[in-house]
């Protein structure tokens, strides 16, 4: 694998069945072309992933979920003119357009439109090159199987360079604005169901729908197991008052918390975020070094629970849960 600057190079690589990472609004995923049954298969082996476990199609356009989807009901249809481009995938029941070989195996596809105006620019090149308007990437988070999401080109790198070909790319796109996944709502029954957390709030989806936003859903979705986004270090949610309970005597112990909690003594501080959108942000990266500074234990203070505070608590407690 190999980093390019141009959209337009990832576009090729993807047309001509290569895997191409790239940047989107909330992390870095791992693209194919949603129609190549080969390709995806290169997807699920450089990232350990199982095969039961769907993927999230990545549409040019909002009015491409017409032809990923049937039956769509209506509020699957306000949510996508509300919050597409944007940070929000849609699991709806599929058309046969989508295989089983992104959907698990499901009777359902996850779809979403990214913001990322590079992953915007590859999608437009890839219709051209295609001539079909409906074309999606198939993308999980570019990551080893349950580590930690990267949010830039060099994580990528760092994790997939031995699990990938050298035709493959990584689009260097900078860093990630939202930082962590997006919000994974079930469109299949007659309310909305929340599948995973993210920057756009059940509140959110249930100001635009005007129907309750429960969490009883049956359906498989990335990204909730519940032991994920884990770095080799031990994580642990605790309390700020929790801190100043005992002394820390080395090095090896690491803090993530907002910039309004005083590090400890002998604690190596990770991020000092001033918001729970600075914390979304530097989330990854701040476990990320906790492994290349060899820690042992990540102590995370986490942030209110209003807005995206929810996905950072989900994304911590899966980090903290034993595999």
């Amino acid at each position: 694998m190999r980093a390019v600057l141009s959209p337009r190079e990832a576009a090729f690589a993807l047309a001509a069945g290569h895997l191409a990472a790239l940047p989107t609004e909330t992390v870095y995923g791992l693209g194919a072309r949603a129609d190549d049954p080969h390709a995806i298969a290169r997807i699920y082996a450089a990232k350990g992933r199982p095969a039961d476990h769907p993927l999230i199609a990545h549409l040019a356009t909002t009015e491409a979920m017409n032809n990923w989807g049937t039956d769509i009901p209506e509020y699957a249809h306000q949510l996508a003119h509300s919050f597409w481009p944007g940070p929000l995938t849609l699991v709806i029941p599929r058309s046969h357009r989508a295989g089983d070989f992104i959907t698990g195996g499901q009777d359902s596809v996850a779809v979403r439109v990214s913001a990322h105006p590079q992953m915007q620019e590859v999608q437009r090149v890839l219709v051209e090159l295609t001539g079909d308007p409906a074309i999606a990437i198939a993308a999980p988070s570019a990551n080893r199987f349950g580590k930690v999401s990267p949010t830039n080109a060099k994580h990528v790198l760092e994790e997939l360079q031995d699990f990938t070909g050298e035709d493959d790319v990584v689009l260097d796109g900078g860093d990630c604005a939202v930082g962590v996944e997006s919000t994974i709502i079930d469109c299949t029954g007659d309310h909305p169901r929340l599948l995973r957390p993210g920057a756009i709030s059940v509140e959110q989806i249930e100001e635009v729908t005007g129907l309750p936003c429960t969490t009883d859903s049956q359906v498989r979705a990335s990204g909730t197991l519940e032991s994920h986004y884990s770095p080799s270090a031990t994580v642990e949610i605790v309390e700020a008052t929790a801190l100043f309970d005992h002394v820390f005597a080395t090095a090896s112990i690491g803090l993530i918390a907002l910039s309004e909690h005083p590090t400890p003594a002998g604690m190596v501080r990770l991020c000092s975020p001033r918001t729970r959108e600075e914390y979304a942000q530097q989330l990854y990266a701040a476990l990320r070094e906790a492994d290349a500074l060899k820690l042992a234990k990540v102590l995370a203070i986490a942030p209110p629970m209003g807005g995206i505070g929810a996905a950072i608590r989900d994304r911590l407690t899966r980090a903290a849960h034993p595999d």
